[in-house]
């Protein structure tokens, strides 16, 4: 790690204290984009060695690796080590890809925010819910600017908390291009959903929706992400009372890996959450070539345009005829196939690299 040296301009921070070794999305995010943010000579504020950056060392127990411990931790030390740090050298802007930054100080930041989720879909009980309602508003009223992944983040995000829309800047994600590509591989007798199993994942509905298949024991669903015990027993016995035990693959969480082939070798990407930031995996299948059924709702259609097969996710009949359209009709998927090639290559991070340096130059 390079030690900070004085001599050395710390203009612009950037708070990597979230990222561990197994990246969510968020860490995912930042891995990605931070190396296309060079050109501005920022101090990473870091656990991890980046060789090719100025880097400032941070404790290593203030991620989600942690768990709820880990997360107060990050924000106690966002909200009384942080600032100490931002003075001591001498920066102008402190850039976090979370939307957390120390608050009533004098640092000067812009923040990614990701997703509303948490107050669309807000579970009772949960410890998190009051630093959504409470602390979220204060960081983006107190940011001097917001970026975030999509339109429909944007709207939320004015809808929710009535910051207004010129102080935030939506630019889209992206994706691995060397890793989820077409690799010309046999396709094989099963619909694929990837990610979490929380209820706004809506996968009540999709397995409803698989099970209404007249010729459904021609094909399987497989469902890529961790077991989660609060959700995962209540699909479990849905899908034991369908009777199609056999057909349903809980497959758990699948190493980064492999997930090309198993992308590349699905009938269809079945997505039919009820809200998305972004929506990850619609872009991912896409660059594998694989149709996508996703829903009409969010930032999906901004992320799928014409390259998918839009459905109210609310409507089972509609998942079923969507699936059922796939298994049919031939030609149709070898054009959701090309579409969707083409459709990925819109993305990339460098892209996102540099529509976020246009940003943050604008405030250094």
């Amino acid at each position: 790690m390079n030690i900070i040296n004085n001599s050395f301009s710390h203009q612009l921070i950037i708070n990597l204290s979230v990222i561990f070794s197994q990246p969510t999305g968020i860490s995912n995010y930042a891995l990605n984009l931070f190396p296309y943010l060079k050109s501005l000579q920022p101090t990473l504020l870091t656990a991890n060695k980046y060789p090719e950056f100025n880097c400032y060392p941070v404790p290593n127990n203030l991620t989600p690796a942690d768990g709820i411990k880990g997360h107060l931790r990050r924000l106690m030390w966002t909200q009384f080590q942080l600032p100490k740090i931002y003075q001591n050298l001498k920066s102008q802007l402190l850039f976090s890809p979370i939307p957390e930054a120390p608050l009533y100080t004098n640092c000067r930041f812009i923040i990614m925010s990701h997703d509303m989720i948490p107050l669309r879909f807000p579970k009772p009980f949960s410890p998190l819910t009051p630093y959504h309602r409470y602390y979220t508003p204060q960081v983006l009223n107190q940011a001097k600017h917001i970026i975030c992944n999509s339109e429909a983040t944007a709207k939320d995000i004015t809808d929710f908390y009535q910051i207004p829309t010129k102080k935030i800047t939506p630019i889209s994600l992206a994706y691995d291009a060397s890793h989820f590509r077409f690799l010309n591989l046999p396709t094989r007798n099963y619909f694929l959903y990837i990610g979490r199993q929380h209820p706004y994942k809506n996968l009540q509905r999709l397995i409803t929706a698989f099970s209404a298949l007249p010729n459904k024991n021609d094909y399987e669903l497989w469902l890529v992400g961790p077991i989660d015990k609060r959700y995962t027993p209540l699909l479990e016995t849905q899908v034991e009372t369908l009777g199609i035990n056999h057909l349903v693959k809980f497959l758990n969480y699948v190493p980064y890996d492999e997930l090309p082939t198993i992308i590349n070798q699905a009938l269809a990407l079945v997505f039919p959450s009820l809200w998305e930031g972004f929506g990850l995996p619609v872009l991912e299948a896409m660059a594998c070539g694989t149709p996508v059924i996703t829903s009409n709702l969010s930032s999906l259609p901004e992320v799928a345009g014409d390259a998918a097969i839009l459905i109210n996710p609310y409507n089972v009949g509609e998942i079923t005829a969507a699936m059922q359209a796939i298994i049919n009709d031939l030609e149709m998927r070898k054009q959701l196939s090309e579409k969707g090639l083409k459709r990925a290559n819109q993305f990339s991070w460098k892209k996102t690299g540099i529509a976020t340096v246009e940003v943050l130059k604008q405030y250094l």
